[in-house]
């Protein structure tokens, strides 16, 4: 029996001497580029230049531990514009990550020493000399991070912040700190992780899109009259509160009526609403919510302030910022919007069952002591970490049926955007669509892996998360019964839901940018 030879590998038929070739080759290639890298370090050090001497210095110790970063993220946050606040969250959330990985991953493994200081005039020289290793430079990763994350949010900071980002970057290597191409490296891994921020929690679009909608003309009411406006001071962190000089100044004949946290809210709406042409509201989602099912039951408009944490009614109706609110409230400018209705109770944003009904009831437990966005944050790891299948089946109006086990059930009023399980906003109101997304992460593996696909913006490819949109949805919960949120607000336990879309059901007043019919 003879025995096959052993067929060579493309690998050992190579000749030695072509393999020898390519590694020399990209050895010098390597060389030519740390020649380069030294080159120009070197012209640059060598330059004389006073506007150097005297600019550089002072613009690499301002970057010194991400302090003119956060000195400008400060500034964003005290203008008072909600953008601008999250821009400057965005901006830090980025720098803490590639500050992380700059320092304490790359310069552990790239142990590159750092240029001689020779060459450099001493005038120029850093007041710090860094001790640390040279690949990548952590100034120029952090400038980037906070620069292109802060302009994903907020634009308009684009060109200045990115200039502002690649001096920073060249005074690193003008006062001898790094070789251009730390600085180059530094830069790619800041873009990388501002990207990944877009990815994780995707920018707001605040700009209204509401070309679908049909907008006519109303009575104007300059001064407020025939207006009842409910306000609960404490919505937003207090922001409903700030609002309101800027509102009695603009609408003085408005009525105002501010809810304590003893009355009966749902009760103080209705009767405001009873006796109003125009019901207006400034709160958070549960308050727009109640405010919504009073002036559809009573037929008149609802009219939405920004003056909740997100806005979300707001913003997809175009009532942002407040100054536009105030200004389509004067003009009257109306549409008819869609609303969700859940076992015959409505929604104007979200409703949910399982892990993020679980959410809200942990978040509402901490947020009086620790403040709702730290509450947030704890609810969040608690969640995700204790998530629990919930068995639903769900019947739409084709008569198809999904029968599996979720832990996170979201039901959206209106089709939302982007896909994956961080909707922002709505392309309309007037869609006549329900969305619904389900995903499963009760099993610690695929925890592991949702929490991967979420910060990577993958999630809408991962075969535990499955999007559909239709005007009615029937779902049973065969282990119930759950709690079920509207809104952001817990409500009763159910063990059966009926969901459906109720089309152009709420009269709102919304600026007069969209077209006319």
């Amino acid at each position: 029996m003879s025995r096959r030879r052993p067929r060579p590998s493309r690998r050992s038929a190579e000749p030695a001497e072509t393999s020898s070739q390519r590694q020399r080759q990209r050895r010098g290639a390597r060389r030519q580029l740390d020649d380069l890298d030294v080159a120009t370090f070197t012209a640059i050090a060598r330059t004389r230049s006073p506007l150097l001497d005297a600019t550089m210095p002072p613009l690499t110790r301002a970057a010194d531990r991400s302090v003119l970063w956060i000195s400008i993220a400060g500034l964003l946050a005290l203008s008072g514009r909600p953008r601008a606040r999250r821009a400057a969250g965005r901006g830090l959330a980025a720098i803490a990550v590639t500050s992380l990985i700059a320092n304490q991953v790359s310069k552990r493994v790239h142990r590159r020493p750092r240029p001689s200081l020779t060459q450099v005039p001493v005038q120029r020289l850093a007041h710090r000399i860094p001790t640390s290793t040279s690949f990548p430079s952590g100034h120029s990763a952090s400038a980037v991070a906070f620069a292109a994350a802060a302009s994903a949010e907020l634009p308009a900071l684009t060109v200045p912040l990115r200039a502002l980002a690649g001096l920073v970057g060249f005074s690193r290597v003008a006062t001898g700190a790094h070789y251009p191409t730390d600085v180059a490296a530094g830069f790619a891994l800041g873009e990388m992780i501002a990207w990944l921020t877009t990815r994780l929690v995707p920018v707001e679009r605040v700009n209204p899109l509401q070309d679908a909608l049909a907008v006519h003309a109303g009575t104007p009411r300059p001064h407020g009259e025939g207006i009842t406006l409910i306000i609960n001071p404490r919505s937003g962190s207090g922001r409903a509160g700030r609002i309101l000089p800027d509102v009695r100044r603009a609408l003085p004949r408005m009525r105002i009526v501010a809810l304590g946290d003893d009355d009966d809210h749902a009760g103080t709406i209705r009767d405001a609403a009873s006796s109003c042409e125009v019901l207006a509201v400034a709160g958070g989602d549960g308050t727009v919510q109640q405010a919504a099912s009073a002036a559809r039951e009573n037929g008149i408009p609802l009219a939405v302030l920004p003056a909740g944490t997100f806005n979300h009614f707001a913003k997809d109706l175009g009532m942002f910022p407040l100054a536009t609110a105030i200004d389509a409230i004067r003009a009257g400018t109306v549409a008819t919007v869609d609303l969700g209705e859940i076992n015959g109770k409505i929604f104007v944003n979200t409703a949910s069952v399982g892990a993020y009904t679980d959410f809200v009831a942990i978040r509402e437990h901490y947020e009086h002591r620790i403040g709702k966005p730290l509450a947030a944050v704890v609810a969040a790891a608690r969640t995700l970490r204790q998530a629990r299948a919930v068995h639903v089946r769900v019947k739409d109006l084709d008569g198809e049926t999904i029968d599996a086990r979720f832990s996170l059930l979201f039901l959206g009023n209106g089709r939302y955007e982007p896909r994956g399980f961080a909707p922002v906003h709505r392309a309309t109101l007037d869609d006549a669509r329900l969305d619904l997304r389900v995903l499963g992460v009760s099993r610690r593996g695929s925890r592991a892996r949702v929490v991967v696909d979420l910060f990577t913006g993958r999630i809408s490819r991962n075969r535990r998360y499955q999007q559909y949109s239709d005007a009615e949805f029937q779902l049973e919960l065969p282990e119930g019964p759950y709690r079920i949120a509207r809104d952001g607000e817990l409500g009763e336990e159910v063990d059966h839901l009926t969901a459906r879309v109720l089309p152009r059901a709420l009269t709102v007043i919304v600026p007069a940018g969209s077209r006319r019919r």
